[in-house]
């Protein structure tokens, strides 16, 4: 076994205990890496989720207000 696949191995067992706002950070991080869209394209959409989700929670919605109920 390599060390490389060590280290991988130590990475997901240390993100299967983590909170879940960190597996989420990851997992939109390796989503943005695999677009290969451009920086400033990421931060400017990265900017307009946090002020919309702020906005949301400002009024005392909640962050899947905008998603319909699912039908009956």
């Amino acid at each position: 076994m390599s060390s490389d696949s060590t280290v991988g191995q130590s990475e997901n067992s240390g993100l299967a205990n983590a909170p879940v706002h960190i597996k989420l950070a990851v997992d939109l991080i390796m989503l943005l890496e695999q677009q290969q869209i451009a920086d400033s394209d990421i931060m400017a959409a990265l900017e307009i989720v946090v002020a919309d989700y702020r906005k949301k929670l400002g009024v005392g919605g909640n962050s899947t207000s905008h998603i319909p109920a699912p039908a009956s």
